[in-house]
């Protein structure tokens, strides 16, 4: 079947488009230019109104809903991410799909956050009454402050612009940047309201690599137990190398009675073993070890041993210690590599 004129695939040799680069450019920056001069005059405008939606979100016994159509939506839809992410329960709700029983998600103790430039798009405006009547309240982020939408919402946010970028003026452009811009403010002042931190934004991104930083402790990436080298101090310098090549990290631990750190013997330390000569079998390793290893606590973030092993002079390893001083367990730097820490 012959496809239609329109879909067909240029013949071989045929003309494209070009592109004026000069032009391209002026567009683009036209394009910023406009999308930043909207977003500082929504700064300039903001007043009471964003007061009482970030006192109103924040009061909120439930979740706050976010909902919008077409390009709208995909903003509501980043909104409500930000919002979930920054310790504000939140998620988004499509008004056709609300319609359509989705309304059910939406209880008396929960703040509707409805997003439409123009405040008049019908499947917002023939949810509003319908929550009204069940008791949750509504916040409109509109672009004009005489729309339906923004009469009927308890709230109304001037997320209003002079124009759409581009050479159409059609596309929304400056009216969606202005939106997300507005939802972000939401976001961060109420964040800040509720004393929101660095460590419970990690909570919220454990998958991220802020939150392998902020979550991971020593304890969840040191070796333990049977995988720990380690040797009394009454060991020969023959058994510490066995240890140190059995368990692949480099070095042994010295310790005393009670598993109490004595010291560490590392390759450096063997070289400067053999170079001093003797029989390795009859020297104790004692004589050897470095007696004042750098340790850390099973209960410090495995972050701060980057730290401590980049400190001069640099060290590959770290020894983990209890409460008490006594030998927990052992870090390499591979070992925070493959926990992605670092």
């Amino acid at each position: 079947m012959t496809a239609p004129a329109d879909e067909r695939v240029p013949a071989r040799g045929a003309r494209t488009p070009a592109v004026d680069p000069k032009r391209a450019l002026s567009l683009a920056r036209n394009v910023l230019d406009t999308e930043a001069r909207a977003i500082a005059a929504l700064a300039q405008r903001l007043a009471g109104p964003f007061v009482t939606a970030v006192e109103l979100m924040l009061a909120c016994r439930g979740r706050v809903v976010v909902s919008g159509i077409g390009k709208s939506g995909h903003v509501a839809r980043k909104v409500a991410a930000t919002l979930a992410s920054t310790g504000t329960p939140a998620f988004f709700v499509h008004p056709a799909e609300a319609s359509h029983g989705d309304l059910g998600m939406i209880t008396s103790d929960d703040v509707v956050v409805m997003l439409s430039n123009s405040g008049e798009t019908d499947e917002l405006l023939m949810l509003a009454p319908h929550l009204k009547r069940q008791g949750a309240r509504v916040i409109a982020l509109t672009g004009n402050r005489e729309s339906s939408l923004a009469q009927a919402a308890d709230v109304h946010l001037d997320a209003a612009v002079d124009g759409e970028a581009g050479p159409l003026g059609l596309a929304p452009t400056a009216s969606t940047t202005a939106a997300l811009a507005l939802g972000d403010a939401l976001a961060l002042a109420l964040l800040d309201a509720r004393g929101f931190s660095v460590e419970d934004f990690a909570r919220s991104h454990p998958g991220g690599a802020l939150g392998r930083r902020l979550l991971t402790r020593v304890a969840d990436v040191m070796r333990t137990g049977a995988a720990i080298p380690r040797v009394h101090e009454d060991a020969t310098l023959a058994s510490a190398i066995v240890e140190m090549t059995g368990k692949g990290m480099g070095m042994t631990i010295v310790v005393g009675d009670d598993d109490r750190i004595a010291g560490i013997f590392t390759d450096r330390d063997l070289r400067d073993a053999l170079a001093a000569g003797g029989d390795p079998r009859h020297t104790g390793v004692a004589a050897h070890m470095t007696r004042t290893p750098r340790t850390i606590e099973a209960g410090r973030l495995a972050a701060d041993c980057v730290v401590l092993m980049e400190t001069a002079p640099k060290v590959l390893q770290l020894v983990v210690v209890d409460d008490a001083g006594r030998l927990a367990g052992a870090v390499h730097m591979h070992d925070l590599f493959e926990a992605r820490v670092i």
